[in-house]
C-alpha cells in the first residue's frame, strides 16, 4: 500500500518538480508597501508632522509609513523638483496606489520615469512592470526587459527575478538558462521566496546550473518556510520521497496539511491520500473524504483517491461532506442551534410592542 501511495503522489494533478515555467508568471509589486500601511488619515500640516514626529529622519517616507499620504506628498514634492530620485519614486507610489489621492497610473509612470533616469532601481522596476502590462504607458515588453535589467544591475531582487524569467522565456531577453540561473540565485540569496523556489527547481533539474538535489531541496524548503504554497507542496513531496533531503513521512504530512489548509486542491488531494492509507498519520477515512470533497469543489477529481475511499461507510461519507460544507469552520451543533434560537427569542421579546407589525 505504501508503494501505491508513492505512485499516486508522483502521478498527481501537477508535476512534482518541473523545469522553470516558460509562461513567465511575473510577480506584481513585491515591495508590497500597500499591505503594510495603516488606514489613510486626514493629513495635518506637513511642517508640524515633520518637526513634532519625525525629527531629522526622512520626513516624507516617515509620513508615508504612518499613513499621512498627503503630508508625504507635500514633503516629497520640493525634493522631487530638485531631482531627488527617492522623493520622485515616493510620489509615483502614491499616485500608482491611489493613496490619499485618486489613482493616476499615467502620472505615476511619469514620476517613475524621472526617478529611473536618476538611477532609482525601484522606480526602474516599477516602470518596467507598467510597460510589461501596458498600464499608464503603451505595452512594450522589450522596454520592460531593459528596465528590469537596469534595476537588476543595481541588485534589486524583484527585477533580477523577472529578468531571469524573461531569459528563460527567451523572447524579450536572450534565451540563456545560464544567465537566468545566475540572476535567480542572486534574487534567492536576498530571501525572495519565489526566486528561492524557482532556483531550487533549476538546481533539481540542472537547468542552467550543475544539478544539486540537496541544495535544490534546501532552496525549496526555504521558500516553503516563507509560506509559498507551491514550495510547501513540492517540499512535502521531496520529504516523502527522500529526494535531496532525508525521508521524513511525518514532516511531509505536516507540509501537505499546511498547504491543504491554505485551500490548495493539489495539497488537499495528496493529504487525503495519506489519511486514507494511514501513512505518516493515523488512518482517518472521514477526514480523507472531507479533503477529497474540498479538492473536488475546485475541479480536482482523482479516481485513485476514490478507490482508496471505497470502503468508507455512508454515515462517515455524509459527515465528511458536512464538514467540507462548513470548512474551515465546524458544522453547527445542536447546542449552537439551541443558543441561536434562544438569542432570537430574547431579541423578539426586547422589541417594544408598539414597534411590532399590526400594533397601530
Amino acid at each position: 500500500m505504501k508503494a501505491l501511495v508513492a505512485l499516486l503522489l508522483l502521478i498527481s494533478a501537477t508535476p512534482v518538480l518541473a523545469a522553470p515555467s516558460t509562461d513567465v508568471p511575473m510577480i506584481d509589486n513585491t515591495l508590497g508597501l500597500e499591505d503594510m500601511l495603516p488606514t489613510p488619515q486626514t493629513a495635518p500640516d506637513a511642517n508640524s508632522v515633520s518637526n513634532d514626529v519625525f525629527g531629522r529622519q526622512d520626513d516624507a517616507y516617515g509620513a508615508f509609513q504612518r499613513g499621512y499620504y498627503l503630508t508625504a506628498l507635500a514633503l516629497a514634492l520640493p525634493r522631487a523638483e530638485k531631482a531627488d530620485p527617492a522623493a520622485q519614486t515616493l510620489i509615483a507610489e502614491i499616485y500608482a496606489q491611489g493613496l490619499g489621492v485618486a489613482p493616476d497610473v499615467a502620472r505615476a509612470s511619469s514620476w517613475y520615469q524621472l526617478a529611473a533616469k536618476n538611477c532609482d532601481r525601484m522606480a526602474a522596476f516599477e516602470l518596467g512592470m507598467l510597460y510589461l502590462n501596458g498600464e499608464g504607458v503603451p505595452k512594450n515588453r522589450p522596454k520592460a526587459a531593459e528596465l528590469f535589467k537596469q534595476a537588476a544591475d543595481k541588485g534589486y531582487a524583484p527585477a533580477e527575478y523577472n529578468l531571469a524569467l524573461l531569459h528563460v522565456e527567451g523572447i524579450d531577453a536572450s534565451p540563456t538558462l545560464t544567465d537566468a540561473a545566475k540572476l535567480m540565485k542572486s534574487a534567492a540569496d536576498t530571501g525572495l521566496a519565489e526566486a528561492q523556489y524557482d532556483y531550487g527547481q533549476m538546481l533539481m533539474e540542472g537547468a542552467g546550473v550543475a544539478p544539486n538535489t540537496a541544495e535544490g531541496a534546501k532552496q525549496i524548503g526555504l521558500a516553503a518556510k516563507q509560506g509559498l504554497i507551491e514550495a510547501e507542496i513540492d517540499y512535502a513531496t521531496l520529504l516523502y520521497l527522500g529526494n535531496g533531503v532525508p525521508k521524513n513521512l511525518k514532516e511531509a504530512v505536516g507540509w501537505y496539511e499546511r498547504a491543504a489548509n491554505s485551500g490548495n486542491p493539489v495539497a488537499q488531494d495528496r493529504y487525503a491520500k495519506l489519511l486514507a492509507v494511514g501513512e505518516g498519520i493515523d488512518l482517518d477515512l472521514k477526514q480523507a473524504a472531507m479533503w477529497r470533497a474540498l479538492a473536488r469543489r475546485q475541479g480536482l477529481n482523482d479516481p485513485l483517491l476514490d478507490k482508496l475511499l471505497i470502503g468508507i461507510s455512508q454515515k462517515d461519507l455524509d459527515a465528511a461532506e458536512e464538514l467540507a460544507r462548513f470548512w474551515p469552520s465546524q458544522p453547527p451543533t445542536l447546542a449552537d442551534a439551541a443558543a441561536e434560537t434562544a438569542r432570537e427569542k430574547a431579541a423578539a421579546q426586547s422589541v417594544p410592542s408598539d414597534k411590532l407589525a399590526g400594533s397601530h
